[in-house]
């Protein structure tokens, strides 16, 4: 039997966890979406405010996250509107929307050109993701292997 996403679509590379996530996150809006429920957003409205998306998209990637555990839904007071919330699962992805930023702060800007800055509570900044193995020191993907199941 083949491992298949929901929509009983199969898996891009049912053995890859990179390939796994970006089929349940790796589309734009899906990722804006996480990025803004992080950022405060619950309602669709304000999702659709924030992002500017179409309704009909908004809706499918909503029921998405929701059907893979990335939001959970809440009948807000007055039990009309769902709430949406991240899950540990979607807060989990945190650290993944910190390195794309992080990327995007040193690839997608022109020298001075203005963006959005992600600092702490206190106002400081964030410092710069650093991949360690368990031992402490450094690695990057010259220094790293997969290793394929069989």
């Amino acid at each position: 039997m083949t491992a298949t996403l929901g929509s009983g679509r199969p898996w891009t590379d049912p053995a890859c966890p990179v390939a796994r996530t970006v089929d349940l996150v790796g589309d734009r809006w899906s990722l804006l979406i996480v990025r803004d429920a992080m950022d405060g957003a619950a309602t669709f409205t304000e999702f659709q405010q924030r992002l500017g998306i179409a309704r009909n998209i908004l809706t499918d990637r909503l029921r998405r996250l929701v059907d893979h555990g990335i939001l959970t839904t809440s009948t807000a007071p007055g039990g009309k509107r769902h709430s949406y919330e991240l899950t540990a699962a979607g807060r989990d992805l945190f650290t993944a929307i910190l390195a794309l930023r992080q990327w995007g702060e040193r690839h997608a800007f022109a020298a001075g050109e203005p963006h959005s800055i992600l600092r702490d509570l206190d106002d400081n900044p964030i410092a710069e993701l650093r991949p360690e193995n368990r031992k402490g020191a450094p690695v990057t993907a010259a220094t790293t292997r997969v290793r394929k199941v069989h």
